[in-house]
């Protein structure tokens, strides 16, 4: 074989190669179109056009899924409610929906009771569920939260029907003794029996519609709209004011110390108001020849300084349970003294929404059979007067300048923040032969938070359901 024939035969042997690797290269290319890729297989399907825009416009939570129940689009409501989890959605009775609507391409709409994530107490959330079919490929599922209209319409439910309850008993009782006086018109005994317990009807009548009124118009209007330095002796004064006769009839002392010169800021009126419920309320609900204590003081809090206003009393106390719902409309923890003692079941209440609204907030602390201490808590008033134009307070009975309880005392380690703070210890000792003897209790500052409980005349300066509070040392110890 001459070399010319060599270089052919290589030349052709070469070219054989070539095009066998030119011809399986084009077949693996055409292979590798023909394969599906990675993103490919993940590709989101397109949605139809402006469905995007409407979607986000939307105050319900979107879902929407594919063929193959894989979310699309998601709003983050959807996420926030717990509907679609890991890219899936994760609640079985709308995957179920949408499946149906995707065969049939039917409407489904169905209210919903689905389980909370991490609720304590199996609280779940009301949901009304919309399916309907979005283009060929899509299935859209709209879902609004009825959580929070059906807790409204439970509360106006059950509003009504405990006015209707309490307004019911004494027209009830009223209707009763008209009958039972026309009936003794010749017994003149009878007659004023009878009309004094319609008297007693009617107040409690009259007291239930004020308190009603009361309600409305704490929800309803702004106090801080014409709020003005409201000045916390003179407040503690006045709703201590009102509870004052209930108090001497059962000979219960009633006390009064603190911190002077505090301010809040705030509707006048409607302070004293919520101050005089649960001063009326630890009288209420003390037994006689017991003690009801008020406290104030400043408290120091990262976001400001504060006012914490204690009423404590020596009574029955309230259990754990009762303390989640004391706080409620017409939620009584005693119905029967309640009742005896003309109570309406919205003063409580009518105290929350004050605190609130004032950007504050009231707390108890309670142990059955020790007494209960609530706390209202308020934002000090920026401004204060100076002490040289500040008015004088009034003389409370039993104190004065000739009586021992009205002098004023220092203690160390004041709550307020300096090396001691000046308080004047006050009391209204309405039973002057009271079996527990001594001098008024002087409140002061200084023990540690946490400590164990007093009793309950020991006023607390912070109250809380769960932990007994810190109190205030006192000069005397109550029996």
């Amino acid at each position: 074989m001459d070399v010319n024939t060599a270089v052919a035969a290589v030349a052709a042997l070469a070219g054989l190669c070539t095009g066998v690797v030119a011809m399986l290269a084009f077949r693996w290319s055409e292979r590798e179109l023909r394969r599906p890729t990675r993103s490919s297989l993940h590709s989101t399907p397109v949605l139809p056009p402006g469905v995007d825009t409407v979607l986000s416009a939307l105050r319900s939570s979107a879902v929407v899924l594919d063929e193959g129940d894989g979310v699309v689009k998601a709003s983050s409501a959807a996420y926030a409610l717990g509907l679609v989890r890991g890219g899936k959605l994760a609640v079985e009775p709308m995957l179920k929906m949408a499946r149906d609507t995707r065969r049939d391409g039917e409407i489904r709409q169905a209210e919903l009771d689905l389980p909370r994530r991490g609720a304590i107490r199996g609280d779940g959330l009301a949901v009304s569920a919309r399916v309907a079919p979005l283009g060929s490929r899509l299935v859209l599922l709209l879902v609004e939260d009825l959580t929070e209209a059906r807790r409204i319409e439970a509360v106006r439910r059950d509003f009504v029907a405990n006015v209707s309850h309490e307004l019911k008993t004494p027209v009830g009782a009223l209707s009763l003794l008209s009958e039972a006086v026309r009936d003794a018109a010749d017994d003149p005994e009878a007659v004023e029996r009878f009309a004094g317990r319609m008297e007693i009807e009617a107040t409690r009548l009259t007291s239930l519609v004020q308190e009603l009124i009361d309600l409305s118009r704490v929800q309803n209007d702004d106090p801080m709209e014409d709020a003005e330095p409201v000045d916390v002796d003179e407040l503690i004064a006045e709703a201590m004011d009102r509870s004052r006769q209930a108090a001497a009839h059962k000979q219960i002392t009633m006390s009064w110390g603190g911190d002077i010169d505090l301010f809040v800021w705030g509707s006048r009126g409607a302070l004293v108001g919520a101050l005089g419920n649960l001063v009326e309320n630890a009288v209420n609900y003390s037994p006689p020849r017991t003690r009801v204590g008020v406290a104030a003081r400043r408290v120091r809090e990262p976001d400001g300084d504060y006012i914490d206003i204690t009423v404590t009393d020596q009574g029955i106390g309230i259990s754990e349970k009762d303390r989640e719902r004391v706080f409620e409309r017409f939620y009584r923890v005693d119905p029967a003294r309640s009742r005896a003692t003309g109570g309406t079941g919205l003063g409580l209440a009518i105290v929350k929404h004050v605190a609130a609204s004032h950007g504050g907030e009231v707390t108890v602390w309670s142990s059955e059979g020790q007494g209960s201490t609530f706390t209202l808590r308020l934002p000090e008033a920026g401004a204060t007067r100076d002490r040289r134009t500040r008015p004088k307070a009034r003389p409370r009975p039993g104190t004065g300048p000739d009586d021992s309880a009205s002098t004023t005392t220092t203690t160390p380690g004041s709550a307020a923040g300096g090396s001691g703070a000046t308080r004047r210890p006050r009391t209204d000792d309405v039973d002057t032969d009271d079996a527990t003897g001594g001098a008024d209790r002087a409140y002061g500052h200084g023990e540690p938070h946490g400590a164990a409980p007093r009793p309950a005349a020991a006023v607390p300066s912070c109250a809380s359901p769960s932990a007994p509070p810190s109190v205030l040392p006192a000069t005397e110890v109550l029996p």
